[in-house]
């Protein structure tokens, strides 16, 4: 997925080039850049209410990034949707903003003059519009997420409500962490495998080198054969290909789905990162919304 930025000072907006060409639509991925959290480097622009970061900083930060939009409805900016996140396929459709907040993972709507918003800082965001119906969805898919299947169900709760049909699906998948970085158990493979034929094309496995096995490999000669004990194994899953793979199964056209190549464990630099910084690290936002 080419990006486009816009930034003033650093604070900047990342956004999906196939989703830029549509002109009722309003979208963006932050980074970590230009904020006011002092936790996370400093300077932060964290846009989750963590457990480190102040109350007031993140207000301070979800204005500043709400306010590059610039888009009023009268006279006070759009109002912002979010979840609280639970890794779950719950999706919801609203046409104003709820009462409480909701829990879930995923957005859909087709009312303009709201931003749909969810957090990530490894997950993907997975962006879904309907160019036909002006119909748009937010989904936040880590592996659990991806493993319940929550982007191919939220193309049909965007058909159940809008009568969307796939081929007339564009699809944006955010930064978030990939292949290249995301170890994960066996138990994780192991129920990719029960559930999707083509499971084995989203793991690699690789082996640590360790030199001090190479210079002195009698030191690890053990009783089974052939009389070296193994490095174990890592696994890699592909969280990109996929949720890819799920939209390509639903009917929506390859053309059509939009990755961005930008690594969230590899780009620490400019993404919060929570399996890099071990847990102890900001929240990025994903948004999407309708023009009126």
């Amino acid at each position: 997925m080419p990006a486009k930025t816009s930034s003033k000072a650093e604070r900047t907006i990342l956004q999906a080039e196939p989703l830029t060409d549509i002109p009722w639509l309003v979208h963006g991925f932050s980074t970590r850049l230009g904020g006011f959290s002092r936790v996370y480097g400093g300077g932060a622009l964290n846009l989750g209410f963590t457990e480190q970061d102040s109350r007031n900083a993140v207000e301070r930060n979800r204005t500043a990034f709400l306010s590059k939009f610039g888009f009023m409805k009268n006279g006070q900016p759009w109002p912002l949707i979010t979840l609280r996140q639970i890794h779950s396929d719950l999706i919801h459709h609203v046409s104003k903003p709820p009462e409480e907040q909701l829990a879930g993972d995923g957005l859909v709507t087709e009312t303009p003059g709201m931003l749909l918003g969810l957090g990530t800082a490894d997950c993907l965001p997975i962006i879904l519009v309907d160019v036909k119906k002006k119909a748009v969805g937010i989904f936040h898919a880590g592996w659990r997420g991806t493993l319940k299947r929550i982007v191919e169900k939220g193309i049909g709760e965007m058909g159940r409500y809008f009568g969307t049909l796939p081929g007339n699906v564009t699809a944006a998948i955010g930064p978030g962490i990939h292949g290249c970085c995301y170890e994960v158990g066996t138990e994780v493979r192991d129920q990719f495998a029960s559930q999707f034929t083509y499971a084995t094309e989203l793991f690699r496995e690789s082996k640590d080198s360790d030199p001090i096995r190479k210079k002195y490999p009698l030191l690890f000669l053990s009783a089974r054969p052939p009389g070296h004990s193994d490095l174990p194994k890592k696994i890699f899953l592909d969280l990109v290909e996929a949720n890819r793979r799920q939209l390509l199964d639903t009917g929506v056209p390859a053309e059509n789905i939009a990755a961005s190549p930008l690594c969230t464990s590899c780009r620490t630099d400019l993404l919060f990162s929570h399996r890099k910084e071990k847990g102890v690290t900001g929240r990025m936002m994903a948004v999407v919304g309708i023009r009126t």
